[in-house]
């Protein structure tokens, strides 16, 4: 992959990409101007003080095992440290169930979960039962968090849902369809979909797109993605809407038009007694850092760790310092 220097600046979240070569499509200045405006309409101005009463209190924050957990557990992490919070984390748990039992078993007192996930993977409400308006199904999950001695704090202003990608070749040879239901009219069973194992039982994945749009693609079992159309080995991956390949002027997402997919906003799910610990003043510092963070910009905190090979902790502190948090 060509070099790329990724210079952000202190106010806002602005890319100056150099050293790329070759015109491949591997340039991002459309999404880093969206992040730039994402972090400027997030009001980011006025770093954030330590506060004498957060001396001494303790808190750990964890994440699930992918880039943008660990991206959003160190912002995070950071943001309450800056506040006075003396703040552990432990990153890379594992999956959701895993997080989860850890959460609840009191080994880390918070992790990003997603509203989605939460509700159908923990709390058993069936997929087609999720509520389509993100304000609903997030209110359905605080209740069900607070009956487990959780609470779910304020959701962020982006979403990381499932999006079946392509390369812009194949859909540029489909006749360049918009929506899933155009697609699944457009190709066969012969198609291969390159997903995650996880994928192919789930109702809100593999299952659904038979089930939803009547589309059965062959299935190929990978945790490759982009990989996988780039090589040829899948015609169509099951992606996410915030991943950081999707920068990259190559690939293709199709609208979840029928709304297979239930909302997937980030909640920082919380023991109770750290809610508590938090307090107003904790809690308003996460509900600030989130401000700012949209899709697009999800995307190239993303794309650093994924594609550019920066670490998580790097990448949030210049978040942090680009939106005006920290100094």
């Amino acid at each position: 992959m060509p070099a790329r220097v990724l210079t952000l600046a202190l106010t806002a979240l602005l890319l100056l990409l150099a050293g790329c070569g070759g015109g491949d499509g591997d340039e991002r200045p459309e999404a880093a101007r969206a992040a730039g405006d994402a972090v400027e309409a997030g009001g980011g101005g006025g770093s954030i003080k330590p506060d004498p009463a957060h001396r001494g209190v303790r808190l750990t924050i964890g994440s699930k095992n992918f880039a943008e957990q660990y991206v959003l557990a160190e912002i995070y992490a950071q943001a309450l440290r800056a506040a006075g919070f003396t703040v552990a984390t432990k990153l890379d748990l594992g999956p959701e169930r895993v997080a989860y039992k850890a959460l609840k078993a009191g080994k880390v007192d918070a992790y990003p979960e997603y509203t989605g996930t939460a509700l159908t993977s923990f709390y058993g409400v069936a997929t087609e039962d999720v509520s389509r308006d993100p304000a609903r199904s997030f209110a359905s999950l605080r209740r069900l968090a607070r009956r487990d001695g959780l609470v779910a704090l304020p959701q962020t202003p982006f979403q990381n849902t499932f999006v079946v990608t392509s390369t812009k070749e194949t859909g540029a040879r489909l006749g360049n369809p918009i929506t899933l239901s155009e697609l699944a009219e457009r190709v066969g069973r012969d198609a291969r979909l390159s997903a995650y194992p996880e994928c192919e039982p789930r109702p809100d994945c593999f299952v659904g797109l038979g089930e939803t749009y009547d589309w059965r693609p062959r299935l190929v079992v990978s945790e490759r993605q982009y990989e996988d159309l780039d090589a040829g080995r899948a015609d169509f991956t099951m992606g996410f809407g915030t991943d950081g390949a999707l920068t990259l002027n190559r690939y293709r997402t199709y609208e979840d038009d029928l709304q297979l997919f239930p909302p997937y906003y980030v909640t920082l799910l919380t023991r109770t007694a750290a809610a508590d610990k938090l307090g107003r003043t904790g809690r308003a510092v996460i509900e600030r850092v989130q401000a700012p963070l949209s899709e697009e910009t999800m995307r190239e905190l993303n794309s650093r760790v994924s594609l550019d090979g920066d670490p998580p902790d790097k990448v949030a502190a210049d978040f942090l310092r680009a939106a005006g948090f920290t100094g």
